[in-house]
């Protein structure tokens, strides 16, 4: 069975939860999937692919992930690697296509990534501090990830696994 890693970073579990049904519908496509905070990873070598994905914040990618892509570079370019990102929100969340951060951008070149997804995000006010509670309020407030996209665009992950792997 090929084994896949669905890694995640974000602060209040939005992009978790994407990685989380990412990581089911791989499943239902026959891969063994490991489900890891992005912080948390050691190694990516023992993986036949990888998905990489962040929650935006200004435009930014967490830390966590952008140091995942940046120590494990040379291993990322031996394998197929996806990635994704979530944080548009309100009415201009979906369809939303945002750009990756420029240092992103390089590093994603640099392991031949597949073509980065971006999902809406979830804003909610009770968790969100300072500032970013002021950003919440009125239209942005809510939640506005696409689950039918999400699965979609997995399951053409996965198809691209398994593609890969029968090379």
């Amino acid at each position: 069975m090929t084994a896949v890693l669905v890694a995640h970073a974000g602060k209040n579990g939005g992009t978790r939860g994407i990685a989380e049904v990412i990581a089911g519908e791989l499943r239902e496509c026959g891969l063994s999937v490991d489900l890891r905070p992005a912080g948390e990873v050691c190694e990516v070598r023992p993986y036949k692919a990888v998905v990489v994905g962040s929650a935006l914040y200004y435009r930014r990618w967490r830390p966590e992930a952008v140091r995942l892509l940046q120590e494990h570079t040379e291993a990322l370019r031996e394998r197929p690697v996806w990635l994704f990102h979530s944080g548009p929100c309100g009415p201009a969340a979906q369809p939303a296509r945002v750009s990756l951060p420029a240092r992103v951008a390089l590093l994603a070149a640099a392991i031949d990534a597949e073509r980065t997804a971006t999902f809406g995000g979830r804003l909610d006010p009770a968790t969100t501090r300072g500032f970013g509670r002021l950003l919440a309020v009125g239209r942005r407030a809510g939640d506005f990830r696409d689950w039918d996209r999400i699965r979609a665009w997995a399951r053409d992950v996965g198809q691209g696994v398994r593609a890969h792997a029968e090379l």
